[in-house]
């Protein structure tokens, strides 16, 4: 087991899942209430990398950050360097890749919250801020639990992106999935395995874990 890259997965996920539930919280709020006519285009944009082969997210990264782009050379500017073969290159490749996996358990659970319940709170003179934080926010534990989940179990598991943006350097951007590639590559087929189990037995635990919050939590909401 390579305990450095099962430390650097584990920062990654645990990194990604917390940028994306303050990303996905607001978009998701939008697209379960907006009435706006084009809103399928904003669903396609935030559904898009579930069907995108993660090379081609992965390249599109780099090439939105590389050197030559307005991005890349603002990030150089901060930073010093660019934003390929570094751990923060995960990050923002992992929280792309991720995103629909934050917003859509986020907008399932918006939407199935009682629109009554939003309209008292509002006839009762709450801001749609106070709304969110106090009504909403609350009767939507469960798609938060499951949106937190899934974009750590996601992330935990990823290989192309990682691969494309972050290369695989040693204790920088070496992934435990990465690890177990280079495993096979060597034909250490014996530490694979054990690497691989310990993916499936994350992913396995995560799931289930999921499963067993909402089975809680749905009986309990008002409007089961």
């Amino acid at each position: 087991m390579n305990w450095q890259a099962l430390e650097l997965t584990l920062r990654l996920s645990c990194l990604t899942a917390a940028i994306l539930i303050v990303l996905a919280l607001p978009v998701a709020y939008w697209v379960a209430y907006s009435r706006r006519r084009w809103k399928f285009l904003v669903q396609a944009l935030a559904s898009l990398p579930l069907v995108m082969p993660p090379t081609v997210l992965g390249f599109y990264v780099l090439v939105a950050f590389g050197s030559s782009s307005p991005l890349g050379r603002l990030w150089q500017h901060w930073t010093g360097h660019t934003l390929a073969f570094t751990f923060a290159g995960l990050v923002v490749g992992s929280v792309f890749y991720s995103f629909p996996f934050a917003v859509q358990p986020l907008v399932n659970s918006f939407l199935a919250i009682d629109p009554k319940l939003i309209d008292a709170s509002r006839v009762l003179g709450a801001s749609r801020l106070a709304t969110f934080f106090r009504v909403i926010l609350p009767l939507s534990a469960s798609g938060v639990a499951t949106a937190i989940a899934l974009t750590f179990a996601h992330t935990f598991g990823e290989f192309g992106v990682v691969l494309m943006v972050g290369g695989d350097i040693p204790g920088v951007t070496r992934t435990i999935s990465i690890d177990v590639f280079d495993q096979v590559q060597a034909g250490n087929y014996a530490a694979a395995n054990v690497t691989s189990l310990v993916l499936l037995a994350v992913s396995f635990l995560i799931l289930a874990a999921i499963y067993a919050w909402n089975r809680r939590a749905w009986p309990r909401a008002p409007w089961a």
